[in-house]
C-alpha cells in the first residue's frame, strides 16, 4: 500500500520501519517539525513535510500517530481527499473520526515504544476497527503484513485495553522509579532488583498474575506492612500508595502464593 503517515514520534517511527519492511511504500512523514519529519522520511524513503497543506494525495491510507488531543485537529484537514484514515490511539474512539469522514479506520498497536530501541513489530499486537467491515478487512490485511497477532477490537474494548494497559505498563514503570529512588536514597543500585522482576515477568508468560502474587500483603503480613510504612514517614504519596495496593491485593489475593 502507498501510506503516509501523520507523526513521526515513537509509534511512527516503528510503524514506518515496519512497512518499508514489509515492502510497503511510505509518500510523505507529516510533523510540525520539519527536522523530525525529515529524519523520519530519510530512513524510510518518504518525503517529509511540516504543513498539511503540501499532503499528497497520492496515497491509499493516511495514519495518524500523534498525541490523542491532536487527533480531531487534523482530520478536517485530511478527510477532503476522500482516503481512508485511521489513527494509532488506544484511547480514542472511531466516532472521532467519523464525524468528519465515512471512510475511518484505527490502527492500534498495543505495545510501548521507544524511538531508539528496537523491537520485534512481529510480535506486536495490532488491535483493528472499521467503520464497514469492508474497511476493517482492508486494515487487518495491512496489519498482517508486519504482525502475526492482529485482533479485531471494537472502540469500547479498545479502551478497557488501553486502561488495562496503563496499569500494567505505566504505572508498573513508574512503580519501578519510586524503587530505584528508594535505593539511591540509601545508597544501593537498582540493578540489584533487576532479577527479581525479570522473574515475576517470566512467571505472568504462563500462569495468571493473580496466582503468582508474593509479598507480605497476600501473606497478611500486618507487622512487616507496618515497619514499611514507618519506614516512609515524611512520604505522605508513597505511603498512601502503599496502604492502597496492599489493601487491595489482601482484597482480591485469595489466590496469590503466601509463602514467598
Amino acid at each position: 500500500m502507498r501510506i503516509t503517515l501523520i507523526g513521526s514520534g515513537n509509534v511512527a517511527t516503528h510503524l514506518a520501519a515496519a512497512f518499508k519492511n514489509a515492502g510497503h511504500r511510505l509518500v510523505q512523514v507529516y510533523s510540525p517539525n520539519m527536522q523530525n519529519a525529515a529524519m523520519l522520511g530519510y530512513h524510510v524513503g518518504a518525503s517529509a513535510i511540516d504543513n498539511l497543506k503540501d499532503i499528497s494525495a497520492e496515497t491509499d491510507i493516511f495514519i495518524i500517530a500523534v498525541k490523542d488531543d491532536a487527533i480531531n485537529e487534523i482530520v478536517p484537514q485530511l478527510s477532503p481527499y476522500k482516503k481512508l484514515i485511521a489513527h494509532t490511539s488506544g484511547a480514542v474512539d472511531l466516532q472521532s473520526l467519523l464525524n468528519f469522514t465515512a471512510e475511518a479506520g484505527v490502527f492500534y498497536p498495543l505495545q510501548t515504544f521507544s524511538k531508539t530501541k528496537e523491537l520485534n513489530f512481529w510480535e506486536v499486537p495490532m488491535c483493528i476497527e472499521g467503520a464497514t467491515e469492508e474497511i476493517t478487512g482492508q486494515l487487518e490485511e495491512l496489519a498482517r503484513t508486519i504482525s502475526n497477532n492482529v485482533y479485531r477490537v471494537n472502540s469500547a474494548q479498545r479502551k478497557i485495553l488501553h486502561l488495562s494497559a496503563v496499569f500494567a505498563c505505566n504505572f508498573t514503570n513508574h512503580l519501578y522509579a519510586v524503587a530505584e529512588t528508594l535505593l539511591k536514597e540509601h545508597d544501593m543500585s537498582f540493578d540489584m532488583l533487576r532479577p527479581l522482576i525479570l522473574e515475576t515477568a517470566d512467571k505472568i508468560k504462563v500462569h495468571p498474575p493473580a496466582v503468582v502474587q508474593t509479598g507480605p500483603a497476600i501473606r497478611k503480613d500486618e507487622r512487616t506492612m507496618q515497619a514499611h510504612l514507618q519506614m516512609l514517614e515524611g512520604k505522605d504519596e508513597l505511603q498512601q500508595i502503599y496502604l492502597l495496593l496492599s489493601q487491595d491485593i489482601i482484597k482480591n489475593g485469595n489466590t496469590g502464593n503466601r509463602d514467598s
